[in-house]
């Protein structure tokens, strides 16, 4: 029972940090008064650092959940569970790393500004909108994969 209260909860829960920091705390960030791009950046280096670290716990026990349960999660559901786990590995080891150079610059620069100046965030890399995508692609999965494994529970 407490396999399903995890396969079923988590999924939904992944999906509302994804959606509360990415989609939502992110852009606003930017409208805020005196915020600089350069600032706002670096506040974005230490919360994504954070939001993936959680991510991958929450994604480490789904899947060990998932192992020691393999019958509450369908085929569709798993499929959709490994697609929001390897959108997290390729940020983690991927599209991060290769963004920090450039968000570290930027951070660096809001230590010699007066933050009297609001800016827009800036999509400035392919690199940064494969890493939105990858989060849209959580967004989309998680909660269809939660639904998907209360579905398949419901019906047995």
């Amino acid at each position: 029972m407490f396999a399903l209260v995890l396969l079923t909860m988590l999924p939904f829960i992944w999906f509302g940090m994804v959606v509360a920091i990415s989609f939502i705390e992110t852009p606003l960030k930017f409208r805020a008064p005196g915020m600089t791009h350069a600032l706002g950046v670096g506040i974005g280096r230490i919360v994504f650092k954070v939001l993936n670290s959680v991510e991958a716990v929450v994604a480490a026990v789904i899947l060990l959940t998932w192992i020691l349960q393999p019958a509450l999660v369908s085929p569709p559901a798993g499929l959709l569970l490994g697609l929001a786990m390897a959108a997290l590995a390729l940020q983690v080891l991927v599209l991060r790393p290769s963004m920090a150079k450039r968000t570290k610059a930027l951070s660096e620069t809001a230590l010699k500004h007066d933050g009297g100046t609001a800016v827009r965030a800036k999509v400035g890399t392919n690199t940064h909108i494969a890493y939105i995508t990858s989060e849209a692609l959580k967004v989309l999965a998680l909660p269809v994969a939660g639904i998907l494994v209360v579905l398949a529970v419901a019906a047995r």
